[in-house]
């Protein structure tokens, strides 16, 4: 949420910006002008912010550059993400960047294949998203009957069996799910194309990713609005917000206990 982070970072500076005019300057100004009549304390500004500046700075350094909670909204990673489920990512696994303008200021390292990353999709920059990597810089990326290859080799599957959602994962209910080796990072996927899910259309081509992009998807093959379908097909490096590692809380209607703590594969 772009407009958090500039409110958080609003306030953090015009907080600290304060306090610190108050320790160079005010306070020595309010000692020099005091009688004793004047009541010993501080403007009600000085005073909020002296309590409130650690405390935002502290939040600011941790969603910035440690790790941010994310909540996921929609459908689009089952069955590997729920909607309702509470996520944390990780800041600086792709390196050090700054708040609201998302620059790199230290680079630590890049996606790999199989990596849920979130990030700001080109065509929709206000919004958070969050899919799979399944293509690197240089790749050629295929998509045809429900099989993703890398560089013309196809990724392996083996079958589950019958999946049974629950909440808002019910549309979901009688797709077949997978188990999908991803170039050696095992995780699920369900398929199943029928009229009435946003992505009926099976998305299949074949591209080659730019360098500096990324071919991203989500386990939800037949209902993700992904690389597949958006029209530069790409996600930039510079959009990246981080890596998707741990459920940390589900909430949909109810408390699913059962799903924290989970790592995301």
């Amino acid at each position: 949420m772009v407009w958090f982070e500039t409110a958080l970072v609003a306030l953090t500076v015009v907080s600290g910006f304060i306090w610190l005019l108050d320790k160079l300057y005010l306070a020595k100004r309010r000692v020099a002008h005091a009688t004793l009549l004047d009541e010993d304390g501080e403007p009600w500004y000085v005073d909020y912010s002296k309590a409130f500046f650690p405390v935002l700075l502290a939040v600011l350094i941790l969603r910035s550059f440690i790790a941010e909670p994310f909540r996921i909204p929609s459908n689009s990673m089952m069955p590997t993400l729920l909607t309702g489920d509470f996520i944390l990512v990780n800041k600086f696994a792709y390196g050090l960047r700054l708040p609201i303008n998302n620059k790199k200021i230290v680079a630590l390292g890049e996606p790999a294949r199989g990596d849920v990353v979130v990030f700001r999709p080109p065509h929709r920059p206000d919004e958070d998203w969050i899919k799979r990597v399944v293509g690197l810089p240089g790749d050629t990326v295929a998509y045809r009957d429900n099989v993703v290859f890398v560089n013309g080799q196809p990724m392996a599957y083996q079958q589950v069996g019958t999946y049974e959602g629950t909440g808002r994962g019910r549309e979901m209910t009688g797709a077949m799910e997978l188990s999908e080796n991803l170039d050696g990072r095992i995780h699920r996927v369900l398929e199943r194309t029928r009229p009435g899910l946003p992505f009926s259309d099976p998305g299949e081509g074949e591209w080659v990713v730019p360098p500096g992009h990324y071919f991203v998807m989500g386990d939800n093959r037949d209902n993700s609005e992904d690389s597949r379908y958006w029209r530069s097909h790409f996600l930039p490096e510079e959009s990246l917000r981080g890596k998707a590692f741990l459920i940390w809380m589900h909430w949909d209607g109810g408390l699913g206990a059962s799903r924290i703590g989970s790592r995301i594969p």
